[in-house]
């Protein structure tokens, strides 16, 4: 759990905390508390102490109990505001993948300089129309999430006219991995590989690819993104993390520049790409 996001709950806690203590006409006791709402008895303290995220119909209730109904407002601001750091995929893809799609969208339109770390699948920004439609697929059968792939895959597409706009430079890092994983038939990664192989030329784009047999320093582990230098969004299979906390961002800048020193780049990454494209059979596909 990213560190801003702790430190908010816990502080949320405080305020529960302190709207109990204060209970016009004497204290409530948490034992209190929990009985009026049948509660297990230790939920009061989990959610004074931080250690449980409390539902808008626990700030509710407590705010109702505590004497204290016009607080409810003010706790629920304070919930939304921290629950967006932890994004979890049930709550995000309850509508499908579209709308994901669209946060992004809004997010790549507001920065100009963005890093990225991938190890096992090619860049949403990188990716072909077919190749992206077998990813939407896949994770849609994993999370259980309702089917809209064809409206994913026009607002990834849209995303892409990002990668031709001078303002903006995309400085990525790629797993050699990436570029043999079969999350779609063959014929779809060959096609996929020729258009990796044709973003290279791109002068918006930096593709740097970590070769299997490179000595790396850190192990190629979770995929991010980061904007501006300001803001990481991380994928877990969970949820994404938006993580603003500035120590934070430090950590994963210092990652992407510690991964970047196994890289290659120019002719050798593209060498890379066409002996992975060349190991394919397309008419295996």
């Amino acid at each position: 759990m990213s560190t801003d996001y702790q430190r908010a709950r816990e502080a949320l806690g405080a305020q529960l905390r302190e709207l109990r203590l204060a209970v016009p006409g004497g204290r409530l006791t948490g034992t209190e508390l929990a009985g009026r709402h049948g509660w297990n008895k230790s939920k009061v303290s989990r959610l004074e102490n931080g250690r449980q995220t409390p539902t808008p119909d626990d700030l509710r209730k407590w705010a109702e109990a505590t004497g204290r109904p016009e607080a409810y407002d003010e706790l629920l601001a304070r919930l939304r505001g921290f629950e967006s750091h932890i994004r979890s995929w049930r709550r995000q893809l309850a509508s499908g993948h579209k709308p994901v799609q669209d946060t992004h969208l809004a997010a790549h339109t507001d920065a100009s300089v963005f890093r990225g770390w991938e190890s096992s699948v090619i860049y949403g920004i990188l990716q072909t129309p077919d190749y992206a439609r077998s990813i939407f697929t896949r994770y849609a059968e994993l999370q259980r999430s309702p089917r809209d792939t064809e409206e994913a895959v026009r607002s990834r597409m849209k995303r892409q006219e990002a990668l031709y706009d001078s303002s903006k430079r995309f400085h990525l890092l790629l797993w050699e991995a990436a570029l043999h994983a079969l999350v779609c038939p063959p014929s779809v990664l060959a096609a996929q590989l020729d258009r990796l192989a044709a973003a290279v030329g791109l002068d918006t784009v930096r593709l740097g690819i970590i070769p299997l047999s490179a000595s790396l320093k850190i192990p190629p582990a979770t995929a991010f993104w980061i904007y501006d230098d300001h803001q990481v969004i991380v994928e877990n299979w969970h949820a994404e993390l938006w993580i603003d906390e500035e120590s934070s961002v430090d950590t994963y800048l210092r990652t992407w520049r510690t991964l970047q020193e196994s890289a290659v780049y120019g002719v050798d990454a593209q060498d890379l790409i066409h002996a992975a494209r060349r190991a394919l059979n397309p008419r295996q596909g």
